[in-house]
Protein backbone atom coordinates (compact mmCIF):
# COMPACT_ATOMS: atom_id res chain seq x y z
CA UNK A 1 0.00 0.00 0.00
CA UNK A 2 1.05 3.61 -0.46
CA UNK A 3 0.30 6.77 1.50
CA UNK A 4 -0.76 9.95 -0.28
CA UNK A 5 -0.76 13.28 1.60
CA UNK A 6 -3.85 15.48 1.65
CA UNK A 7 -4.80 18.79 3.21
CA UNK A 8 -4.81 18.77 7.00
CA UNK A 9 -7.40 20.56 9.11
CA UNK A 10 -6.18 23.76 10.81
CA UNK A 11 -3.97 22.94 13.77
CA UNK A 12 -4.15 19.21 13.11
CA UNK A 13 -1.58 16.64 12.04
CA UNK A 14 -1.30 15.81 8.37
CA UNK A 15 -3.41 12.70 7.73
CA UNK A 16 -2.82 10.38 4.81
CA UNK A 17 -4.95 8.35 2.47
CA UNK A 18 -3.84 4.71 2.35
CA UNK A 19 -4.41 2.96 -0.94
CA UNK A 20 -4.64 -0.83 -0.79
CA UNK A 21 -3.96 -2.99 -3.80
CA UNK A 22 -7.12 -4.88 -4.77
CA UNK A 23 -7.25 -8.58 -4.03
CA UNK A 24 -6.92 -10.97 -6.95
CA UNK A 25 -6.81 -14.75 -7.48
CA UNK A 26 -3.48 -16.61 -7.28
CA UNK A 27 -1.25 -16.61 -10.32
CA UNK A 28 -2.26 -19.42 -12.70
CA UNK A 29 0.28 -22.14 -13.30
CA UNK A 30 0.25 -25.49 -15.07
CA UNK A 31 3.71 -27.11 -15.08
CA UNK A 32 2.57 -29.53 -17.79
CA UNK A 33 1.81 -26.70 -20.23
CA UNK A 34 4.42 -25.61 -22.81
CA UNK A 35 6.76 -22.89 -21.59
CA UNK A 36 5.34 -20.28 -23.98
CA UNK A 37 1.78 -20.91 -22.79
CA UNK A 38 2.84 -20.75 -19.13
CA UNK A 39 4.47 -17.38 -19.74
CA UNK A 40 1.40 -15.99 -21.49
CA UNK A 41 -0.90 -17.18 -18.71
CA UNK A 42 1.24 -15.61 -16.00
CA UNK A 43 1.54 -12.30 -17.83
CA UNK A 44 -2.20 -12.17 -18.52
CA UNK A 45 -2.96 -12.56 -14.79
CA UNK A 46 -0.94 -9.48 -13.81
CA UNK A 47 -2.59 -6.06 -13.31
CA UNK A 48 -2.99 -4.08 -16.52
CA UNK A 49 -0.59 -1.26 -15.49
CA UNK A 50 2.08 -3.86 -14.73
CA UNK A 51 1.51 -5.62 -18.05
CA UNK A 52 1.91 -2.27 -19.80
CA UNK A 53 5.27 -1.67 -18.13
CA UNK A 54 6.45 -5.19 -18.99
CA UNK A 55 5.43 -4.72 -22.62
CA UNK A 56 7.19 -1.34 -22.82
CA UNK A 57 10.57 -2.46 -21.51
CA UNK A 58 13.72 -2.40 -23.59
CA UNK A 59 15.54 -5.59 -24.56
CA UNK A 60 19.21 -5.56 -25.48
CA UNK A 61 20.93 -8.64 -26.87
CA UNK A 62 24.67 -9.21 -27.13
CA UNK A 63 26.75 -12.17 -28.32
CA UNK A 64 28.32 -14.22 -25.57
CA UNK A 65 31.78 -15.76 -25.88
CA UNK A 66 33.36 -18.46 -23.75
CA UNK A 67 36.54 -20.51 -23.79
CA UNK A 68 35.38 -22.25 -26.96
CA UNK A 69 34.25 -19.15 -28.82
CA UNK A 70 30.63 -18.13 -29.41
CA UNK A 71 28.49 -19.34 -26.51
CA UNK A 72 25.02 -17.99 -27.24
CA UNK A 73 23.36 -14.64 -26.68
CA UNK A 74 22.78 -12.66 -23.51
CA UNK A 75 19.56 -10.72 -23.10
CA UNK A 76 19.11 -7.77 -20.74
CA UNK A 77 15.71 -6.23 -20.05
CA UNK A 78 15.39 -2.65 -18.80
CA UNK A 79 12.11 -1.12 -17.56
CA UNK A 80 10.80 1.95 -19.39
CA UNK A 81 10.95 5.47 -17.99
CA UNK A 82 8.15 6.58 -15.72
CA UNK A 83 7.90 3.52 -13.47
CA UNK A 84 6.07 4.70 -10.35
CA UNK A 85 5.90 3.62 -6.74
CA UNK A 86 2.52 2.02 -7.42
CA UNK A 87 4.09 -0.03 -10.20
CA UNK A 88 6.76 -1.09 -7.70
CA UNK A 89 4.10 -2.22 -5.23
CA UNK A 90 2.37 -4.30 -7.90
CA UNK A 91 5.67 -5.78 -9.04
CA UNK A 92 6.75 -6.72 -5.51
CA UNK A 93 3.41 -8.33 -4.80
CA UNK A 94 3.57 -10.42 -7.98
CA UNK A 95 7.23 -11.22 -7.35
CA UNK A 96 6.55 -12.39 -3.80
CA UNK A 97 3.80 -14.69 -5.05
CA UNK A 98 5.89 -15.99 -7.95
CA UNK A 99 8.98 -16.77 -5.88
CA UNK A 100 6.98 -17.95 -2.88
CA UNK A 101 4.87 -20.50 -4.72
CA UNK A 102 5.67 -21.29 -8.35
CA UNK A 103 9.44 -20.86 -7.95
CA UNK A 104 9.65 -22.02 -4.33
CA UNK A 105 12.54 -24.50 -3.91
CA UNK A 106 11.65 -28.17 -3.67
CA UNK A 107 11.80 -29.83 -0.28
CA UNK A 108 14.94 -31.86 0.50
CA UNK A 109 12.86 -35.04 0.82
CA UNK A 110 11.33 -34.55 -2.63
CA UNK A 111 14.73 -33.87 -4.18
CA UNK A 112 16.36 -36.90 -2.60
CA UNK A 113 13.53 -39.20 -3.68
CA UNK A 114 13.58 -37.84 -7.23
CA UNK A 115 17.37 -38.15 -7.54
CA UNK A 116 17.42 -41.70 -6.15
CA UNK A 117 14.65 -42.71 -8.55
CA UNK A 118 16.48 -41.20 -11.53
CA UNK A 119 19.81 -42.80 -10.64
CA UNK A 120 18.13 -46.18 -10.22
CA UNK A 121 17.35 -46.13 -13.95
CA UNK A 122 21.09 -45.98 -14.62
CA UNK A 123 22.75 -48.21 -11.99
CA UNK A 124 26.46 -47.60 -11.48
CA UNK A 125 28.38 -50.86 -11.48
CA UNK A 126 30.71 -51.35 -8.56
CA UNK A 127 29.21 -48.51 -6.50
CA UNK A 128 28.16 -49.48 -2.99
CA UNK A 129 24.59 -48.54 -1.96
CA UNK A 130 25.84 -46.23 0.78
CA UNK A 131 28.05 -44.39 -1.73
CA UNK A 132 25.12 -44.10 -4.14
CA UNK A 133 23.07 -42.57 -1.34
CA UNK A 134 25.82 -40.03 -0.64
CA UNK A 135 25.92 -39.16 -4.34
CA UNK A 136 22.15 -38.62 -4.27
CA UNK A 137 22.51 -36.34 -1.24
CA UNK A 138 25.08 -34.26 -3.13
CA UNK A 139 22.76 -34.01 -6.11
CA UNK A 140 19.83 -33.00 -3.91
CA UNK A 141 21.97 -30.21 -2.47
CA UNK A 142 23.09 -29.06 -5.92
CA UNK A 143 19.49 -28.94 -7.16
CA UNK A 144 18.15 -27.28 -4.03
CA UNK A 145 17.45 -23.91 -5.65
CA UNK A 146 14.96 -25.31 -8.17
CA UNK A 147 11.21 -25.88 -7.73
CA UNK A 148 9.96 -29.46 -7.56
CA UNK A 149 8.12 -29.27 -10.88
CA UNK A 150 11.31 -28.17 -12.69
CA UNK A 151 13.35 -31.01 -11.19
CA UNK A 152 10.60 -33.49 -12.10
CA UNK A 153 10.53 -32.15 -15.67
CA UNK A 154 14.32 -32.40 -15.97
CA UNK A 155 14.33 -36.00 -14.74
CA UNK A 156 11.49 -36.91 -17.10
CA UNK A 157 13.26 -35.32 -20.08
CA UNK A 158 16.47 -37.21 -19.34
CA UNK A 159 14.72 -40.57 -18.88
CA UNK A 160 12.93 -40.22 -22.19
CA UNK A 161 15.83 -38.98 -24.29
CA UNK A 162 19.10 -40.40 -22.92
CA UNK A 163 20.60 -43.85 -22.48
CA UNK A 164 23.30 -42.95 -19.99
CA UNK A 165 23.44 -41.63 -16.46
CA UNK A 166 23.48 -37.81 -16.39
CA UNK A 167 25.99 -35.57 -14.69
CA UNK A 168 24.82 -33.04 -12.13
CA UNK A 169 25.81 -30.25 -14.53
CA UNK A 170 23.50 -31.70 -17.18
CA UNK A 171 20.64 -31.96 -14.69
CA UNK A 172 21.14 -28.38 -13.54
CA UNK A 173 21.06 -27.21 -17.16
CA UNK A 174 17.76 -29.02 -17.73
CA UNK A 175 16.29 -27.54 -14.54
CA UNK A 176 17.36 -24.04 -15.57
CA UNK A 177 15.78 -24.55 -18.98
CA UNK A 178 12.55 -25.85 -17.44
CA UNK A 179 11.92 -22.76 -15.32
CA UNK A 180 13.63 -20.14 -17.51
CA UNK A 181 10.39 -18.28 -18.47
CA UNK A 182 9.29 -17.98 -14.85
CA UNK A 183 12.69 -16.72 -13.70
CA UNK A 184 12.82 -14.28 -16.61
CA UNK A 185 9.50 -12.82 -15.44
CA UNK A 186 10.73 -12.71 -11.83
CA UNK A 187 13.82 -10.75 -12.85
CA UNK A 188 11.77 -8.28 -14.86
CA UNK A 189 9.41 -7.78 -11.94
CA UNK A 190 12.36 -7.18 -9.63
CA UNK A 191 13.76 -4.60 -12.07
CA UNK A 192 10.41 -2.79 -12.03
CA UNK A 193 10.35 -2.88 -8.23
CA UNK A 194 13.85 -1.41 -8.05
CA UNK A 195 13.01 1.31 -10.60
CA UNK A 196 9.81 2.22 -8.77
CA UNK A 197 11.60 2.29 -5.41
CA UNK A 198 14.13 4.71 -6.87
CA UNK A 199 11.27 7.08 -7.70
CA UNK A 200 10.72 7.49 -3.95
CA UNK A 201 6.98 6.97 -4.13
CA UNK A 202 6.54 3.60 -2.43
CA UNK A 203 8.15 4.03 0.95
CA UNK A 204 11.02 1.69 0.10
CA UNK A 205 13.42 3.86 2.02
CA UNK A 206 11.50 3.48 5.29
CA UNK A 207 11.83 0.81 7.93
CA UNK A 208 13.13 -2.39 6.39
CA UNK A 209 12.87 -1.00 2.88
CA UNK A 210 16.64 -0.77 2.45
CA UNK A 211 17.03 -4.49 3.04
CA UNK A 212 14.23 -5.31 0.61
CA UNK A 213 15.65 -2.95 -1.99
CA UNK A 214 19.03 -4.65 -1.67
CA UNK A 215 17.49 -8.07 -2.27
CA UNK A 216 15.58 -6.75 -5.27
CA UNK A 217 18.74 -5.27 -6.77
CA UNK A 218 20.52 -8.60 -6.31
CA UNK A 219 17.73 -10.38 -8.18
CA UNK A 220 17.56 -7.70 -10.86
CA UNK A 221 21.30 -8.06 -11.32
CA UNK A 222 20.60 -11.53 -12.69
CA UNK A 223 18.45 -10.15 -15.45
CA UNK A 224 21.04 -11.12 -18.03
CA UNK A 225 20.26 -14.67 -19.03
CA UNK A 226 21.80 -17.07 -21.45
CA UNK A 227 19.90 -17.88 -24.60
CA UNK A 228 21.05 -21.00 -26.43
Amino acid sequence: MTAQPRSAPPGGASPSVVTHLPSRPPLPFDPAAPAHERGLALAAALPVPLRTVLASGRVERRPRFGDRGFDGVTEEWTPPDGVSGQHALMARRALDELTGSILAPASPDHLLARVLALLSHYPAKGTAPEVEHLVALDWAEDLGEFPAWAVDAAARTWRRTQKWRPSIAEMRALCEEACAPEWALARRLSSIAVAGSASGGDGAGEGTGHGRAGRLRALAGGAVRRMG
